[in-house]
């Protein structure tokens, strides 16, 4: 049953698409054609998903250092010269999170020789002991690669141990564009596409769950794109360990990606590149992953806003900070508070829903993990695998 006739999509389309069987083929069709349909669509699946919920999370980024082994050409924040946050330090962070409300604590950093997997083990040990009831949604696949090679472990045995610890959710960034044709141009030094599939594979079988990321909009083709959207329904179809899926949009400021692209002539993403991608994400990614997140830190708040009309139904968290956006030449600020949310969220005709990582209601102002929201939480696998 559809929500309402899309006139200039063939039947057959839809009702793979509506089944969960949107082929790279009908993706591409639908990219062609009227964006507006494509988003009248995406906003038809996400209605009958979510319903008129949208959620959002209280949180604060923790770069715990600005140092990197790696040279990735699409980085401006990286820096030879940095600093590496102590527990103490860390800890210190986390209290200010915990006084201003916040559920999640996202805590990022780079690979270098000086962080191995025991640092690691000890700031998730730490932050739990103080505050036990706070969602830790850190560390990427590259930093889980590298650290568990320093430290002489294998990177199941790291997963397990950070699970034991305390790490509720492992995030999805290095991801990139899952093309090592990609990779080699923006990234050469990062694991490669498969390690990447592997480690989140071996994430989702250890019990931590993970969110999905796409960053595009650089050297990558639409077909790649859409490579790596299919590539995240395939780990989702056989782990179901996916959260949500997070389409980042390339910020091309004092990077070497984006100093070559801005010299071309070629300038960021466009608005409306940004919202075909959510909108085909939304489609293709339909009864696998319930959540598509529109970052207001990348799109800007209005644009954010409007993708709630494009199949997202979700514009991430309070953040406190983002210094990686904001090296990259980011405008859109890095903080913004829950009334905001909610206002934003009202004026789109929607549900605001504080959630916290694993997309559990939270009360507003207090950590009370007081159920799942609506049709939310782990994706529905389908019954046809």
């Amino acid at each position: 049953m559809y929500m309402r006739k899309q006139a200039a999509i063939p039947e057959d389309v839809l009702e793979r698409i509506y089944q969960g069987n949107c082929t790279k083929e009908d993706a591409l069709l639908l990219l062609e054609g009227s964006p507006f349909e494509l988003f009248e669509l995406a906003d038809n699946l996400r209605a009958s998903t979510t319903g008129d919920i949208v959620s959002y999370i209280t949180n604060r980024n923790i770069y715990i250092t600005n140092k990197c082994a790696g040279n990735c050409g699409f980085c401006a924040y990286r820096t030879e010269k940095g600093y590496i946050l102590s527990v103490e330090e860390i800890l210190k962070k986390v209290s200010e999170a915990w006084k201003a409300g916040v559920v999640e604590v996202c805590i990022q950093g780079g690979y270098i020789p000086e962080i191995d997997m025991e640092f690691y083990l000890e700031i998730v040990e730490s932050i739990k002991a103080e505050y036990p009831e706070l969602c830790i949604h850190a560390f990427s696949p590259m930093e889980i690669h590298y650290a568990s090679e320093i430290s002489g472990m294998s990177v199941k045995e790291a997963l397990r141990k950070l699970k034991k610890s305390g790490l509720d959710s492992l995030t999805g960034t290095s991801a990139e564009i899952l093309s090592d044709r990609v990779r080699n141009i923006i990234c050469p030094e990062k694991i490669s596409a498969q390690q990447w599939i592997d480690i989140i594979k071996t994430a989702h079988k250890t019990g931590i769950s993970t969110n999905a990321t796409i960053m595009y909009g650089h050297v990558e083709t639409i077909e790649e794109r859409l490579d790596h959207v299919f590539t995240i329904r395939e780990i989702q179809k056989e782990t179901g360990g996916f959260s949500e899926f997070i389409p980042m949009s390339f910020l091309p400021y004092n990077n070497r990606i984006g100093e070559k692209m801005l010299a071309s002539g070629k300038f960021a993403s466009t608005g409306l590149e940004d919202l075909q991608l959510i909108a085909i994400s939304r489609v293709i990614l339909h009864t696998y992953i319930n959540n598509i997140q529109a970052t207001w830190v990348k799109l800007g708040k209005k644009l954010a806003q409007f993708a709630l009309e494009c199949g997202a139904n979700d514009l991430g968290g309070t953040l406190m900070e983002d210094q990686i956006s904001t090296a990259s030449g980011g405008n859109h600020g890095e903080y913004m508070s829950p009334a905001e949310f909610e206002w934003m969220i009202k004026g789109a005709g929607k549900i605001p829903v504080q959630r916290d990582t694993l997309y559990r209601k939270v009360e507003p102002g207090f950590p009370n993990r007081a159920g799942s929201l609506p049709a939310c939480g782990k994706a529905k696998i389908s019954s046809k695998e």
